[in-house]
């Protein structure tokens, strides 16, 4: 195995590399980027996701030049647990480099992103190259290089996740006592306080940060198990070292590739936590509206609602978290028809990984920087919540006259009441109330039926929040 295993392509490889080695200012930059695009190759420092929504720490991590660092982690960690290389094999192989330009260039002629890397790190290494890949097929690589960068994307998103949680909490407690009222179907229904409200969404957002936590953990493993996963040109033994150098569990059952369940989980549980986003985003767009306006976005001195209308403040942050989870919804799909390959292997999965994780890592990131910015500065309008309060006139009180008719009143004399009947006469007053804006208490009193009623009672506003402490107060049950 003197020879190089690449014969003449060596000499072409090496002027590659070390072409491709000069540094390239904005303009050479990008004339190599739209040259790339024609030959059908991504442009380098590539991330998949636009970068209007692309925060740079986790865009760092689907760079074509990250990617190509994974591969060579992979590749070198490979080499060091090979029985054949010798310690000046290995200085040569650890020392070999490579650029984005020079692999893109190799890959015009290969029409195979693996093989185009192989072919310049081992030209880089010289005669010592010849054991880069050896015993490898592209899936041992691009697999396990995978996990490698899913594992750094999720020590971010987790984390955000987890700030989101945080965020929502304190929030809460800061407004534990903030009376407003409750909707169901979008119509008043019964006081509750704001930070009930909250601290929903905090319980929501940690329970998806620790989906998060487990599903990038599930996700983070390799495979040295060559091409249908029989370790033909390996060992188990060989693949358990090379994954305890990238600090990686192994497949127990791969076939050439992983299967694809673990990314599917993934992106199920990424976009579970966008739906959760989702829901906050939507809950303060409607508390944001003009006939509502409990709640509003922070709106910064300078900022522009409307380019034809001054007065706007528009609720744009909360809308682009909105239709940021319907993209991740969609994401999830395509993982989940990726899990069905043909046989030990097809490369079908490989075109829409390409552009879904990437994406899905760095849209959840984005949403979840976005909701702490909006949560952390949201305006709330106490006085506001007060007055949506009176708009019924009362009439979300009655479930407890309801409740006060069918219990009677046994000291005072008033018989208890057959429910049905009870409903009615609360369903009359309260629809009257509504109705002719007419107090419901004024109402009761003034109704014979309601007689002896404690009103006072029944109207009592810290009834409905008398446990709003006990209930934020299980935040801290969650370790929030």
């Amino acid at each position: 195995m003197d020879g190089h295993p690449f014969g003449e392509l060596r000499v072409v490889v090496v002027v590659a590399v070390v072409g491709a080695t000069t540094a390239l200012g904005d303009r050479s930059r990008r004339a190599n980027d739209r040259q790339a695009v024609a030959g059908g190759v991504d442009p380098p420092e590539s991330a998949a996701m636009i970068p209007r929504y692309t925060r740079p720490e986790i865009g760092a991590v689907w760079t074509d030049q990250a990617k190509l660092d994974a591969w060579r982690d992979v590749e070198v960690a490979a080499c060091e647990e090979m029985e054949g290389p010798t310690p000046d094999d290995l200085q040569a192989i650890r020392a070999a480099t490579f650029t984005v330009e020079a692999v893109q260039e190799r890959e015009r002629v290969t029409d195979h992103d693996v093989a185009a890397f192989v072919d310049v790190l081992s030209a880089s290494a010289g005669p010592s190259g010849r054991w880069i890949h050896y015993g490898l097929t592209s899936s041992d690589v691009l697999d396990t290089a995978l996990a490698i960068q899913l594992r750094k994307a999720g020590a971010i998103v987790v984390a955000g996740a987890q700030e989101v949680a945080e965020t929502l909490a304190a929030k809460a407690r800061e407004h534990v006592h903030t009376v407003c009222v409750g909707r169901t179907h979008g119509v008043h229904a019964e006081p509750t306080t704001f930070g009930i409200k909250l601290a929903g969404f905090a319980l929501e957002a940690d329970r998806n940060a620790q989906r998060l936590a487990e599903a990038f953990d599930q996700v983070a493993v390799g495979a040295l198990s060559g091409a249908v996963g029989t370790y033909a040109a390996t060992s188990p033994e060989f693949e358990a070292r090379v994954l305890a150098r990238l600090e990686l569990q192994a497949e127990p059952v791969s076939t050439q590739v992983i299967p694809r369940d673990r990314h599917a989980q993934l992106l199920q549980a990424i976009s579970l936590a966008g739906a959760g986003l989702e829901r906050l985003a939507t809950e303060i767009r409607h508390l944001q509206r003009t006939e509502v306006r409990e709640a509003e976005e922070p709106f910064r001195a300078g900022q522009k609602g409307s380019s034809a209308m001054p007065h706007k403040r528009n609720p744009i942050t909360t809308e682009r978290i909105t239709g940021l989870a319907r993209v991740l919804r969609g994401y999830a799909q395509a993982g989940v028809e990726n899990v069905a390959l043909w046989h030990e292997r097809d490369i079908s999965h490989s075109g829409a990984e390409r552009v879904i994780l990437p994406d899905a890592t760095i849209a959840l990131d984005y949403m979840q920087s976005l909701a702490v910015r909006v949560v952390g500065g949201l305006v709330v309008h106490e006085d506001r919540m007060r007055e949506n309060l009176d708009i019924t006139s009362g009439a979300l009180f009655s479930q407890r006259l309801l409740l006060a008719l069918i219990e009677g009143d046994a000291a005072n004399g008033r018989a208890p009441m057959v429910r049905d009947d009870a409903y009615r006469i609360a369903q009359e007053l309260a629809q009257r109330a509504w109705d002719t804006r007419t107090p419901l208490r004024q109402l009761a009193a003034a109704d014979e039926r309601c007689a002896g009623v404690d009103l006072d009672a029944v109207f009592d506003l810290g009834h409905y929040t008398r446990y709003a402490d006990v209930i934020v107060g299980r935040l801290a049950d969650a370790g929030l």
